[in-house]
């Protein structure tokens, strides 16, 4: 198979102005919808041709389907992020797959199931490792727009690194992580969420003594929220969730607090914060969290954020974000707060110990006391991906919290919700 361009079924963008400008418009008259047939995206045969030939080819098994990919399809992405991707492109980061060829010294054997790391840092572009590279922290690589890659920082997103939304794909093998035995798929495919809610867990971790607010109850709160747990946090979580059955999820991962949509009032109260009544802009607060952690990246999310904070909190944007409207920030001159952004997944310290995230997430997962019940709602075949996206779409309606494309069984429709 290495070097032959044989035809494979494949999730594929084509990227469009019109149709991302159509996106944009649907998406804000019906945001729970899925376009689909405005969408710029077609299940066809396309020709599978590796990056390079050191990578190894990878059988699809599981992908799940991220924010970003449904950021994406509602055109909703900052305009800032257009030069790191690449078009067309098969999308799917979140990958388990089994090892169907590799190359001699790659390390790995057909038949081994792997999650894959799908950052395309200055390694995988074969260039010398810039700063950020040199210190681990891949995540923040230099080079995603050079070397011999077309640019994009990550697979799902870039025209010669193929995604997971396919029969099969190539990863270099620096980036692969075998799964052991007793992890099941339907768990591993969490791998990817998990790393992405570890990171900012590493990068801040509390103190037992500190309030936490994590605001969102997407599979990257739910997931955030374990992650500390998992590590041995026994600070005071206060989750912020949209709908009943997040919070129920929340309370089942270990949170004290549950709110749906609360109030600025009530989310001072959970925090220990004084209400300090305004004739205008819906009171203040005074006191408040140590930690904010913002699983939404919206305009509300981030203003509630810097009001919930005490003096010289910290707020961290872990949900994707571009243009979030009129903000209130007096707060973070008045306060001394910290605002500060985590994006994807690198390596950090835990237990006094320096650690791969995306191995760390794999090692959690596979612990019996993690509590991943109920964390994977849905998975559909890859012909049936517009059900799939329908149910990522609207969580509410479908109660879906990580959704996943099956690539296991012969091509065909069903479903599994």
């Amino acid at each position: 198979m290495q070097g032959d361009q044989l035809p494979l079924l494949a999730l594929r963008y084509h990227y469009s102005v019109p149709r991302y400008l159509l996106g944009r418009l649907g998406s804000w008259l019906r945001p729970r919808h899925f376009f689909h047939r405005l969408a710029p995206l077609r299940l066809e045969e396309v020709p599978f041709q590796p990056p390079s030939r050191r990578w190894v080819i990878l059988k699809s098994r599981l992908c799940g389907i991220c924010g970003s990919d449904l950021n994406l399809l509602k055109a909703v992405e900052s305009y800032l992020l257009e030069p790191y991707a690449s078009f067309p492109c098969i999308l799917g980061h979140e990958v388990v797959a089994e090892v169907a060829e590799a190359p001699p010294g790659s390390g790995f054997a057909p038949g081994e199931r792997v999650v894959v790391n799908p950052l395309l840092p200055c390694r995988a572009r074969e260039l010398p490792p810039c700063g950020a590279c040199r210190q681990g922290r891949e995540n923040l690589c230099e080079n995603f727009t050079r070397g011999a890659l077309a640019p994009g920082p990550l697979m799902g997103f870039h025209r010669q690194a193929g995604g997971g939304m396919a029969e099969y794909l190539a990863a270099p093998p620096e980036s692969l992580v075998r799964l052991p035995a007793e992890l099941p798929d339907e768990a591993a495919v969490l791998a990817d969420s998990l790393a992405s809610a570890l990171q900012p867990v590493l990068d801040h971790f509390p103190t037992d003594s500190d309030t936490v607010v994590i605001y969102g109850a997407g599979i990257i709160g739910q997931q955030l929220l374990r992650a500390l747990r998992a590590l041995g946090s026994a600070a005071r979580v206060v989750m912020v969730a949209r709908h009943p059955f997040q919070g129920e999820l929340a309370r089942a991962g270990g949170a004290e607090v549950v709110l749906l949509t609360p109030s600025r009032r009530e989310l001072g109260e959970a925090v220990g914060a004084r209400f300090l009544p305004t004739t205008l802009g819906g009171g203040n607060l005074e006191g408040g969290a140590q930690l904010f952690f913002d699983c939404v990246g919206s305009r509300a999310s981030l203003q509630e954020g810097v009001v919930a904070l005490q003096a010289r909190g910290t707020y961290v944007l872990v949900g994707t974000a571009g243009r979030l409207g009129p903000v209130d920030l007096s707060a973070l001159w008045f306060r001394e707060l910290r605002l500060c952004g985590s994006a994807m997944y690198g390596q950090g310290i835990s237990r006094g110990r320096p650690v791969r995230t995306y191995e760390l997430a794999v090692e959690l997962l596979a612990r019996p006391s993690y509590p991943r019940e109920g964390l994977l709602t849905h998975t559909f075949p890859l012909q049936d991906y517009v059900r799939a996206f329908q149910a990522a779409f609207d969580k509410r309606r479908h109660r879906s919290v990580k959704v996943a494309l099956d690539l296991r069984s012969p091509r065909g429709p069903g479903g599994n919700g």
